[in-house]
């Protein structure tokens, strides 16, 4: 074979990669395109932003079992939520990375309420929303008002123990655990926090919203992503009823605990 031949043949084998590349090229420009225009009209659309509140539900929701199994162990032995503590402060940019998520879950949880409200009020009359608050439950009637206050809630429970900006003198509490790793005195810290009372009424008041804006959530939560019907829908209410009262109890417990002296 000459050298023209041979470079002949190379050319169009470049020509013939190069539309390849080109035509994978304009499949994912196209595929990003798509998809691009299919998210921006489901976040556009009630039915979008319902899935956004209802995922980003279930996400917290989640958490704040999590988060409640995490503080129970206050009733254990100091070490058990200090070596706790300790192993979730290990994580470094892991713990961050989870609270990132957990911020952004949160934002999205906020907007798409705010979005769902300010659409259903545009949509229905007056006279219609009167007839159909009367008939709501109280649940679903303080959605809004205890979601802001649960809110305001989170913000100074991160600020109080969290970041312990409320008390600086948290950050210089340390302990020894049994096998001679020093750590952050969480248990201490939290038996200091609960022991001012105004601070323990906040929580188990906020706590108490927190309950009953699960109680209506779980519910309309599985609604939102069709798993809720009118065969499994008194069942659904028994449990989430249920399980809003243990998520109250366990949390109530700890600063009731605390200022009864059963915890120190």
């Amino acid at each position: 074979m000459g050298f023209a031949e041979t470079v002949g043949l190379r050319n169009l084998g470049s020509l013939e990669s190069g539309k390849m590349y080109c035509g994978v090229a304009v499949i994912v420009f196209s595929l990003s395109n798509f998809m691009e225009k299919t998210t921006a009209r489901l976040f556009r659309s009630s039915l979008g932003k319902k899935y956004v509140m209802a995922v980003s539900g279930v996400i917290l929701l989640l958490f704040v079992i999590g988060h409640l199994i995490g503080n129970l162990q206050i009733f254990a032995h100091p070490d058990v939520i200090n070596a706790y503590a300790h192993f979730l402060q290990n994580l470094g940019p892991g713990l961050w990375a989870v609270r990132l998520i957990l911020l952004a879950t949160v934002v999205a949880h906020i907007w798409s309420a705010v979005e769902l409200t300010i659409e259903n009020r545009r949509a229905r009359p007056d006279s219609y929303e009167v007839k159909d608050t009367i008939q709501a439950s109280y649940a679903s009637r303080t959605m809004r008002i205890s979601g802001f206050i649960v809110l305001a809630f989170i913000l100074f429970h991160l600020a109080h123990f969290t970041l312990q900006v409320v008390n600086p003198e948290y950050q210089d509490l340390y302990t020894e655990l049994a096998d001679g790793t020093v750590v952050h005195d969480v248990h201490t810290m939290m038996v200091a926090g609960f022991q001012n009372v105004w601070i323990s009424l906040f929580y188990i008041v906020a706590i108490g919203l927190l309950s009953v804006h699960l109680r209506h959530g779980i519910a309309s939560m599985l609604q939102s992503l069709g798993w809720r019907n009118r065969k499994i829908a008194g069942p659904l209410e028994k449990v989430s009823i249920g399980l809003s009262i243990l998520y109250f109890a366990g949390n109530a417990a700890i600063p009731l605990a605390i200022m009864a002296g059963f915890v120190s």
